[in-house]
């Protein structure tokens, strides 16, 4: 008898779907560090990415987040986040108008950054240079370019 009941239980453990080494309960935290804030003033808006289709396209990030900057080097915590393959991109709101403003050139007049310290040549940096693998507890440091 002591048999069948080991059998059923583990029978029932096979099929489950849960894993015992998960909790769900437990979050991943994606931290990220910026530095290089010349302007203690306005917003860093930070944009989340999970594919190519669309990178850097207005209204294309899975999720967007807005930090006030108080000081030359924020933190901030993604606690929101799946595990997954992402892109980062932010620029630093200095005037607080909602938009990255640009030069005459489409050149951003404000400082801007993304996930790998990918520094842009002549165009707009491609998803597989910035892209990166989330899957623990994470940080991630971003040098704004001014």
């Amino acid at each position: 008898m002591k048999f069948l009941i080991i059998y059923i239980v583990l029978f029932l453990g096979i099929f489950s779907d849960e894993n015992p080494r998960e909790n769900p309960s437990e979050t991943t935290k994606l931290t990220i560090q910026i530095d290089n804030i010349a302007v203690l003033d306005g917003t860093i808006k930070i944009g989340v990415f999970n594919t190519d289709i669309d990178f850097l396209e207005e209204n294309a990030t899975i999720r967007d987040y807005s930090l006030t900057v108080t000081s030359a080097t924020e933190i901030f915590v993604i606690d929101d986040l799946p595990k997954g393959e992402y892109a980062i991109s932010m620029y630093h709101d200095e005037n607080s108008d909602g938009v990255l403003n640009r030069n005459f050139f489409g050149i951003p007049k404000e400082p801007y950054g993304f996930s790998n310290n990918v520094k842009p040549k002549l165009s707009a940096p491609d998803y597989k240079d910035c892209k990166f693998s989330f899957a623990k507890n994470d940080t991630l440091k971003i040098r704004l370019i001014h």
